[in-house]
């Protein structure tokens, strides 16, 4: 597969992430909901931090996860570039191209939005505010909007630590980008015989 055919896969993933988020972020107010079906709802919240809502503590926490982040990327583009130069497997290279789009659509939301948008706290919030934004660079926030909770309810008392509590499956809000981040380690795990073929030597 080409750098080239990668390369679309990467703009078409950042193309929707970015063109979502920005729609949800110009349209709607932080916390607002609306429902699709009854398991499915879009859900606008904003992460100020990693996955599932974790946090780094401390001043610079925000600044350290962002600056990671761009190592990171850093490190999925050579790989990306590397599988290609040494002809690798299609199904590895789809998948390191959608971790990377995954990844930097959540890296423009951290390193740009703070500086672009006004917080959307009871308000929606504008594009390029004359009074600046919210934060500063590398201080964003990312935008999130896709919920699926797709059971809701109590779990039966018998039920080891949790028995008896309300529960809620799906509970995490996520993005385009996350999606495509996880697509793309599951095909890692799923043809990860094919991805990573043995050479003769391993054999």
């Amino acid at each position: 597969m080409s750098l080239k055919k990668a390369s679309l896969i990467i703009i078409l993933v950042l193309l929707i992430d970015q063109i979502s988020k920005v729609y949800i972020k110009t349209h709607f107010v932080l916390g607002e909901e609306i429902k699709v079906f009854e398991w499915f709802r879009i859900l606008f919240v904003e992460n100020e931090g990693m996955a599932w809502g974790a946090k780094i503590p401390g001043e610079y926490g925000k600044l350290f996860l962002t600056l990671f982040r761009l190592v990171a990327i850093v490190g999925i583009g050579y790989w990306l570039w590397d599988s290609v130069r040494k002809k690798a497997s299609r199904v590895l290279i789809v998948s390191i191209a959608l971790i990377f789009a995954g990844a930097f659509g959540n890296i423009v939301d951290s390193v740009f939005y703070g500086i672009i948008f006004d917080d959307s706290y009871h308000q929606l919030a504008s594009f390029m505010p004359a009074d600046g934004g919210y934060g500063t660079l590398f201080h964003g926030k990312v935008v999130d909007m896709l919920y699926f909770p797709l059971w809701k309810g109590y779990l039966p008392e018998w039920l080891p630590f949790w028995g008896g509590d309300y529960f809620t499956f799906f509970e995490p809000v996520f993005n385009i980008a996350d999606t495509s981040i996880s697509i793309g380690v599951i095909l890692l795990l799923l043809f990860h015989k094919k991805a990573f073929p043995k050479t003769e030597e391993e054999k």
